[in-house]
Order: structure tokens, then sequence, then C-alpha cells
């Protein structure tokens, strides 16, 4: 199945100019597609983002907030969303009780793989709709710009 295809964006009005926030965005849009053609039981984009960003060991809702750039507030609503569907499950920091460590649970790492095989499928269409060598410069270069 080519998902590049099968989801595609309309295309740009002569008016709008194709500038680098408006061709990330159309890239977003259809990575956002991609996702939400599969039904992940009411969990959104910002879901994934966040339970991407759990590392293996916790992390507090304040050092989740700045690689999301999230306030404090919003990651824990969406914490507590992730809590009630059984993604996630808090615990107490044993430094400072006050503290609460998210973790992921065994549904939240299946749903990380599911969604990073998800993406990693539409990666692939995109490698072989403009050559494996191009895409690979494409994302050495995305890399180089957006982690410095």
């Amino acid at each position: 199945m080519n998902i590049v295809k099968a989801i595609s964006l309309a295309p740009l009005p002569d008016h709008v100019e194709a500038h680098v926030a408006v061709l990330t965005e159309r890239l977003m849009q259809l990575v956002r597609q991609s996702l939400l053609s599969q039904d992940w039981g009411g969990l959104r984009i910002v879901h994934f983002r966040l339970l991407s960003c759990v590392p293996a060991t916790g992390a507090t809702i304040t050092a989740l907030a700045e690689p999301l750039s999230m306030t404090k507030q919003a990651v824990g609503q969406f914490v507590t969303q992730l809590e009630q569907s059984g993604h996630v499950r808090l615990s107490a920091d044993q430094t400072d009780r006050r503290r609460r460590i998210v973790l992921r649970t065994a549904l939240g790492d299946r749903t990380v793989d599911a969604v990073n095989a998800a993406i990693a499928g539409l990666e692939h269409e995109w490698a072989t709709q403009v050559g494996p060598e191009r895409y690979a410069h494409f994302l050495s270069v995305l890399r180089e710009l957006a982690l410095p």
C-alpha cells in the first residue's frame, strides 16, 4: 500500500508561498493523516509525542514539559488522560514524595512501537518516492537543522 499516494494533500493555491514553514507543515499533515487513519482508542498526536518522550526510567512532568514545548499544567492533563487509558502509570519519586514519576506501561510501550512503525512505513514510502539516497540526505540535513 502506498501511504503517500493514498493519503495526499490538496495542491497549494497559487497565492501561497511554499516556504519552509508551509512545506514542513504539509509533511506534518501527512504524518497526522497517516497516524489518524488508524484507531488509537482516542489518543491524539500530542499523546504519542508525550509517550515517546518518557524514558524507560521514567520522568517527572516538569522534565517532560521542556522537550514537548508545553506547560507543566498541559503535560499534567495529558498524563492524566494517558494514566486513565492505561498507557502510563505514576509513581512517587523516592527522593521527593511531592514529585510524581511518569512511567510507560506495557500498553504505552506497544503504542510507541506501533506509532514508530507507522511513521517508519510513511518514511519508507517517501524514500521510495524520492529515492533512498535523496531521502537519507534530506533526513541528514533535517537533523542538522533541528538538532544543533
